[in-house]
């Protein structure tokens, strides 16, 4: 994602005065596959079913004079989910009313302390061993303290409490959005995310794959370099590539006429390892190019202007709608292809994505057990 989440900037001072989780960075390459017994836990692919997707009111703590644009946006995408599955979204106390109002009946609040909307990061990430749940926490640093987090740090065990769920704390820090999983033991993940210091100082990538396989059950894992610095994320691999099914890697991709910068060059990387991975079956992937907008208007130099950062839903996918009427076309029927059987919903996102995020970033699925 490029540059914001509020412009990290007005965010870093707020996160000296947060406080933040110590922890564990090193250096890189790109696919390790590794023969290991069957993990006691198992992340799912975001296809298998849900029970529900938890959500987050934004505050105005971080959005400041955008909070009314981006609530409207939070309220259209939770409304678009609901009907589809449940939705239960957390919000300040002071702020649950007025997000029950903009969200309708069909969702539900609950009024558990938040400082912002980035559920897939600060909320657990669900894993089944069979008929058992449990939700991963990541110990949530504010993306490596570039934001104030005195309360999304205790997002992933708030949830986990009020769904009696067990609770697994992870050794090292990471996000959901930094993990891509396929359900069936590939992960991809940038080093830019999580071999870095501002979250796992003194962790060698070896150390941060054995993590993963405890916690989420990944046995095979592609790496691609990334950008650290450049956002607030350090890239998250949700706004590059996706896993559509084991074996099929969609992949944004810029127009073929797009400046050379740092953004293109990564791409570029990713692409090259991709086109010569495999997954955990030991199988090569396919690359589906999902291609990124372009009439799109003037924007901040931080929005996110990728439609992979889409989120799949039971019997749907919801993915986000910049106005440029022939890739927002385009993206729908790639979609559709991808995901046949499932309605494609459409949802403009503008603040949010001037805010740097998109749709999956702000949910996080809680799947049925097997």
């Amino acid at each position: 994602m490029r540059m914001s989440r509020r412009q990290t900037i007005q965010a870093a001072a707020l996160a000296a005065a947060a406080g933040a989780l110590g922890a564990c960075g090193a250096s890189g390459g790109n696919a390790t596959n590794a023969v290991v017994k069957k993990p006691a836990w198992l992340m799912p692919e975001e296809t298998h079913p849900h029970r529900l997707t938890f959500m987050s009111w934004p505050t105005e703590l971080i959005w400041k004079s955008d909070t009314a644009g981006v609530r409207r946006d939070i309220a259209a995408i939770a409304r678009a989910i609901a009907a589809f599955e449940p939705v239960v979204l957390l919000a300040n106390p002071k702020d649950a009313q007025a997000a029950q109002r903009a969200c309708g009946s069909q969702v539900e609040v609950v009024p558990i302390p938040v400082d912002d909307l980035w559920m897939r990061d600060t909320g657990p990430t669900f894993v089944l061993n069979g008929t058992n749940r449990a939700g991963v926490d990541f110990n949530f640093n504010g993306w490596g303290r570039k934001q104030a987090h005195a309360r999304d740090k205790d997002v992933a065990r708030e949830i986990l409490a009020m769904e009696k769920t067990t609770r697994i704390q992870a050794p090292i820090v990471a996000e959901g959005g930094s993990i891509e999983v396929d359900g069936a033991g590939t992960l991809m993940a940038t080093e830019s995310s999580l071999i870095n210091d501002n979250r796992n100082p003194g962790k060698t990538r070896a150390d941060i794959e054995r993590a993963l396989r405890a916690t989420v059950g990944a046995t095979t894992f592609i790496w691609v370099k990334g950008i650290k610095g450049q956002d607030i994320t350090d890239y998250h691999i949700d706004a590059l590539a996706r896993f559509s099914e084991p074996g099929v890697v969609v992949i944004s991709t810029p127009p073929h006429d797009a400046p050379a910068d740092v953004w293109t060059a990564a791409h570029d990387q990713a692409r090259t390892v991709l086109k010569t991975a495999v997954d955990a079956r030991g199988k090569k992937l396919e690359l589906v190019e999902l291609p990124e907008p372009v009439d799109i208007g003037r924007r901040g130099d931080g929005f996110l202007a990728t439609y992979v950062n889409y989120y799949v839903v039971n019997s749907g996918v919801i993915m986000p709608r910049f106005g440029d009427r022939k890739a927002d076309k385009d993206a729908a029927a790639i979609a559709r292809d991808l995901y046949p059987g499932r309605d494609i919903v459409q949802v403009g996102v503008d603040t949010l994505g001037e805010g740097g995020g998109g749709i999956h970033c702000a949910t996080q699925q809680m799947p049925k057990p097997s």
